[in-house]
């Protein structure tokens, strides 16, 4: 099934050539503009998060990018795109089959979990397990066929940090196969095709469901929701339906198991001298102290300010620190620098 293409460097605004850190600087820059809790529209701002988060997904991960380059420069945005031979076996998550009326053939299809189709076809985990097809009707009326238990469909979800940490409810569409009503899914009537599923059993259906997202919900977790699969044969059960959890990049914010990690940037004399800054949390932000001598790279921990734990309590907030020198100095600055140079008895090198 033909997709849109997404110029996952367009929606950055870099070059094909970026580098890691040119690209994580572009993604840093654009979640902190649209991020929802600070956008004035709320709504834009979400969608174009949404957008960004997947980018930065795929440009972000040295294998998904090498594989997307793989695609080749050529392509022009909004054109319609066929994952070539090959990527199934890269993503392992290409959606599975089934029978349309008329017996062509279509693909589960995801709506509301923030990530495109385009995503889901070459990168997502979208898909179910046993065998591909929905068929289990050969096309002979007079075979008879024992009930079947659906199978059950993957999907995956983003999820802000926010939802992580406070839950949410998420409306999320599923375009799948259901039993036919005309038939009541056997994929005959009598000694006779069923017309209406094309002698399948199922008709392609889109139905929404309400999606919670529990507080704590951590990376690579599985969301189920029951009853909601692949429909079952010959009057047995449906399969279940489980979204996987990928948490959304945060501009800020690592994420390390609970614990959440912050860079924080110091001047030489904060370092030197140490004092208090104030730095973000997900509830607000906190001031900390820097002890005298801190050095670039250390590391200080704000107990349980990261994420919370499903057995209760959180996870912690670790910032790191990162020294930073001035570009430019102003004639007055560069005469007290040359001051500190002569007076100071330390020796980095010995």
């Amino acid at each position: 099934m033909p997709v849109q293409y997404k110029d996952y460097y367009e929606t950055l605004g870099v070059p094909r050539t970026a580098s890691e850190a040119e690209i994580k600087k572009a993604f840093r820059k654009l979640a902190r503009e649209y991020h929802p809790d600070v956008a004035k529209n709320k709504k834009q701002a979400e969608e174009k998060f949404k957008e960004i988060n997947e980018a930065y997904e795929v440009l972000g991960d040295p294998d998904k990018r090498k594989k997307y380059d793989e695609l080749g420069a050529n392509w022009k945005s909004g054109a319609e795109f066929r994952p070539p031979p090959g990527w199934e076996s890269f993503t392992g998550g290409r959606a599975f089959r089934g029978r349309a009326p008329g017996g062509e053939e279509f693909e589960f299809q995801f709506g509301g979990t923030g990530f495109s189709d385009f995503f889901e076809q070459l990168f997502g985990s979208m898909g179910g397990r046993g065998a591909p097809g929905f068929g289990r009707h050969g096309g002979f009326a007079e075979e008879e066929f024992a009930p079947e238990r659906g199978r059950d469909i993957e999907g995956d979800i983003m999820a802000t940090l926010e939802e992580a940490m406070h839950g949410s409810v998420r409306s999320v569409s599923v375009k799948r196969g259901v039993a036919c009503e005309t038939c009541g899914g056997t994929g005959h009537r009598g000694k006779v095709l069923c017309k209406t599923c094309g002698g399948s059993g199922q008709v392609p259906k889109t139905e929404t469901y309400q999606v919670k997202i529990p507080p704590g919900v951590t990376e690579g977790q599985r969301l189920r929701v029951a009853g909601r699969g692949e429909a079952g044969a010959g009057g047995a059960p449906a399969g279940d339906l489980y979204l996987r959890v990928r948490l959304a990049k945060h501009p800020d914010f690592e994420v390390a198991d609970h614990d959440l990690i912050y860079e924080a940037e110091l001047a030489p004399w904060e370092a030197v001298l140490g004092g208090d800054i104030s730095v973000p949390t997900l509830n607000g932000r906190v001031n900390i102290r820097i002890p005298p001598g801190t050095q670039s790279g250390q590391k200080l921990r704000v107990r349980g300010r990261g994420l919370l734990r499903h057995g209760g309590g959180s996870g912690d907030l670790i910032v790191q620190t990162r020294v930073e020198v001035p570009n430019r100095v102003s004639e007055a600055e560069r005469k007290l620098w040359e001051q500190l140079a002569k007076e100071s008895r330390f020796k980095p090198r010995e």
